[in-house]
Formats: C-alpha cells, sequence, structure tokens
C-alpha cells in the first residue's frame, strides 16, 4: 500500500496517510513525497488515522513539500495527526517568518551596531590595560622578593620558545634573503648595479626581515601556545587551583612567559641575521659571482652604526606584546574547548597585527629621528 494517496473531495482535497511513518520508512516516504506533484489549489483535508508510528522526520517533510505545493496558500486541516505535528507547524510558521523578513538598515541600527562595537572595545582595552597593570605589580614585587621572577620556569621557558625555534627561523630567514636578493639582482641587473644587491640584502635583514620575520614565527608558534596552555589550565580549574593555595596565576603563568620571551626574540633575531646575510653571500656567490671577502667589506660599507641596532631593538617590544597577548587570551578561557579554540586563533592574529603595527611605528620613529 502506498504511504499517501492524495484524491478530490468535493471542492477541496483529500490526502490520505498509510502505513509506516516512522523513521525507518523515511527514504520510502520521501520518494512517494517527490512523486506528488499536483498544485493544491483548493482547502485539504490530511487524515493521519491509518499512519502508523508517524515519526518527527516524516512530519516534517510532509510539510515541506506541501508548501512547496500549496503556493495559493490554502487551508491544509490535519486529522488524528500526532502531537508533534503542532510543533513542526509553529516552527514552519516561525522558519517562513525569517526568512522573509527583511531589515532595512536604519540610522539607528547602524548608531547602534557602531556604539555596541565601541563598548566592546573599551571593555576590551580596559581589560588588556588591567592586565598589564598586574604584571607590572609582580615586576614590581621582584625587586623585594626576587624568587618573584622564578628562574627555573623562566629558563624552561627560554628553551621552548627560544632553542627550539632556531632552526625554523634560521631556515626561514635564509630562504627570505635569497629571494630578496635573486629578486634585486633581476631588477639590478637592468642597470648594471648588480653590486648593490649586497646593500639591498644587509639593510632589509638587519633593519626589517630579520626582526619582524621571527616575531611572526614566534607569535605563530610560541603566542598560540601561551594561549592554548594557560587555557586549558583555566578549563581544569588549575588557575583556581593556585589562587586557593593562595599563588598568583599572574605570577606563576604570566610572568615567567613574558621575561623568556623578551630573553629569547632579541637572540633569535641575531641569529636570524646571520642567517639572512648567509643566504645573502650564497646566492651573491652562485648567481652574481660576488666572492665572499668582496661580499662582506661591502656589508661593512652599506651598514650605518645603528642599522643593527634598528632592528634589534624593536625585538624586546615584538616579544612584550607578543606574550601578553597570549597569555591574555589564555586567561580569558572559561566555557568549552570551543572557546579555547576560538581564543587561541584570537591570540595568533591580534600578536601578528600588533606586531606589524608596532614595526609600522618604529619605521615612522626612526625616520623622524634619522636612526
Amino acid at each position: 500500500m502506498a504511504a499517501l494517496a492524495l484524491e478530490r473531495q468535493g471542492n477541496g482535497w483529500r490526502l490520505q496517510l498509510n502505513g509506516d511513518w516512522s523513521l525507518a520508512s523515511m527514504a520510502s516516504i520521501e520518494h512517494e513525497l517527490q512523486t506528488l506533484t499536483t498544485p493544491i489549489d483548493a482547502p485539504m483535508i490530511c487524515d493521519w488515522s491509518r499512519a502508523e508510528a508517524p515519526g518527527i522526520g516524516p512530519a516534517w517533510a510532509l510539510l515541506t513539500r506541501l508548501r512547496h505545493l500549496n503556493a495559493g496558500g490554502f487551508p491544509v486541516n490535519h486529522i488524528g495527526a500526532p502531537h508533534t505535528l503542532a510543533f513542526l507547524q509553529r516552527l514552519e510558521v516561525e522558519q517562513r517568518s525569517m526568512q522573509g523578513a527583511k531589515v532595512a538598515p536604519s540610522p539607528a541600527r547602524i548608531v547602534g551596531a557602531v556604539g555596541r562595537w565601541a563598548l566592546g572595545q573599551g571593555v576590551e582595552a580596559r581589560g588588556a590595560i588591567g592586565f598589564f597593570g598586574r604584571m607590572v605589580a609582580v615586576l614590581g614585587e621582584a625587586f623585594t622578593r626576587p624568587r618573584a621572577l622564578r628562574v627555573p620556569s623562566i629558563v624552561r621557558h627560554v628553551y621552548e620558545t627560544g632553542i627550539t625555534a632556531i632552526p625554523i627561523v634560521s631556515l626561514i630567514a635564509f630562504l627570505i634573503s635569497v629571494i630578496v636578493a635573486y629578486l634585486g639582482a633581476q631588477q639590478l641587473a637592468k642597470f648594471g648595479a648588480t653590486i648593490f644587491v649586497v646593500d639591498l640584502v644587509t639593510i632589509s635583514v638587519l633593519r626589517e626581515m630579520s626582526v619582524l620575520l621571527t616575531a611572526i614565527i614566534v607569535a605563530g608558534r610560541s603566542g598560540s601556545a601561551f594561549a592554548a596552555e594557560i587555557g586549558v589550565m583555566n578549563l581544569n580549574e588549575e588557575t583556581d587551583a593556585l589562587r586557593a593555595m593562595g599563588l598568583n596565576p599572574i605570577e606563576v603563568l604570566v610572568v615567567p612567559r613574558v621575561l623568556a620571551l623578551i630573553i629569547a626574540l632579541p637572540l633569535l633575531t641575531i641569529i636570524a641575521d646571520a642567517m639572512g646575510l648567509a643566504g645573502g653571500g650564497l646566492l651573491s656567490l652562485l648567481d652574481l659571482n660576488i666572492p665572499l671577502p668582496q661580499f662582506m667589506s661591502r656589508v661593512r660599507e652599506s651598514i650605518s652604526p645603528t642599522t643593527f641596532w634598528a632592528g634589534l631593538i624593536k625585538a624586546p617590544v615584538f616579544a612584550v606584546l607578543i606574550a601578553m597577548v597570549g597569555t591574555y587570551r589564555g586567561m580569558q578561557v572559561r566555557e568549552s574547548a570551543r572557546e579555547l579554540g576560538r581564543l587561541t586563533t584570537v591570540a595568533v592574529v591580534q600578536s601578528i597585527f600588533m606586531v606589524i603595527l608596532a614595526d609600522a611605528l618604529f619605521a615612522v620613529l626612526f625616520e623622524k629621528m634619522d636612526f
């Protein structure tokens, strides 16, 4: 017996539902509903009296099919329907109203959205400033209580954020300098000035590229690790346990990571400088036939007393920004693993943005200072 039968009844239609209408028969029911193509042009009676074990899935499929066929909006009366049908009909009405509702933008809505965004940014800024203040307070205590610095923890984080990052930082600095030298040689060869490839590589690597690339790598590598580690501790209520034991989570979890990154990032920058110059020297030797003694002589001529320091000065500032953002977002994790993933992503994106913004401000400042 077919699951449904549509027939004329007077001036309207009658739809008789037969047999098993449980979720187990969903496939056959959907197939029969697709064969139901007669448009509804009059009131309809839908008889559920012969339907066995009607499930919510088949009922929803029936309502959806009838809505497509009933373009004129004729009344459909259900007889002997299961109690779940009323809920589905109400859900269908709400879904239709949501799809049809078109909210026109208005000045009040725009101003309200801008106001909510500004308020949210103000709350974020206040929280970040308060977090920075608590960290500075812990550092101030170190003058009277040196154990607040937790040297073993700092050493461990220097190893994890610095020493273990040397291979990837060295490789990327080497390859990027090779790319810059190769592209620069292509353009400068048009003017017969390939010797200035050495100047290009030296200045770009020492002033900008080494410290910036190193900071971005560390932000993606260590900044995310800071957020994830502290976030998991918050989910496991380990930070609450620290407070219950009378310990300050800022002192135990945040300050050692910040200080370790302040130590590690300048050292990684120096290694990146060396590998960048090595990459430029190798390409100059192989592609431009510039011997190493001539390359080193040109390096000494191209740099000024501030070239190396202009890049190195940025490293501690970038380290503070990366560590602050990572630990701050980690301390915000509260509810679920999904929140942990979201805030870890936010930490990486914001730390990279802050690093690039700070680098742009340094560029303007150094230009004004003729540094």
